[in-house]
């Protein structure tokens, strides 16, 4: 089998072959989004660029691909997780004090007229979806919530909780998810 035979027989119609290739390895992965996987079919474009120049017709053809492909998307895959922790340790909480001696935090020096403890514990605003909010919230957070509305500082709340900053960042951390706060909106 030539090499050029070889190659276009993976991109006949629309590259289907090698897409289907392509899709194959990624379910191993549990699946990515469609971006994503544009991104993969790229990579598969250049390791078929890379085939053309290193292929041995003496190999079997799909299995070889199919190897290098594996190879190639698998450490992909770790470099783009590696570099999703490397963001998340880079992340630097809202609550996070900023000086050793304040009591200020990341937060209070960002210009915003939204508060979400305030808007939890308005005694107007309390309704349905405020008590849904609390109900997802635990013990310890629903006592951080209450303490903020009561205008507690960060480190005051620390202190009286008996938490190390790492800590209080998780529970907060809890306080702002998205799939908590999605029932306020």
């Amino acid at each position: 089998m030539e090499t050029e035979h070889f190659l276009s027989s993976y991109y006949e119609n629309d590259a289907e072959k090698l897409h289907r290739m392509v899709d194959r390895i990624l379910l191993q992965f549990g699946g990515i989004s469609e971006k994503d996987r544009d991104d993969f079919y790229s990579v598969a474009n250049e390791v078929m660029a890379q085939i053309y120049t290193s292929f041995d017709t003496s190999r079997s053809a799909d299995g070889y691909v199919y190897s290098c492909l594996l190879k190639r998307i698998k450490t992909e895959m770790t470099r783009r997780n590696r570099e999703k922790r490397q963001a998340e340790q880079t992340a630097v909480s809202l609550d996070m004090p900023v000086g050793e001696e304040s009591d200020m935090t990341v937060g209070d020096t960002l210009v915003s007229e939204f508060d979400l403890e305030r808007e939890i514990f308005q005694e107007e605003q309390i309704g349905a979806k405020v008590r849904a909010y609390l109900d997802r919230l635990s013990k310890t957070q629903r006592r951080i919530a209450a303490f903020l509305a009561e205008g507690y500082k960060p480190t005051e709340i620390q202190r009286i909780l008996h938490m190390k900053p790492g800590e209080y960042s998780s529970q907060m951390a809890g306080l702002h998810a998205y799939e908590n706060i999605k029932i306020l909106l």
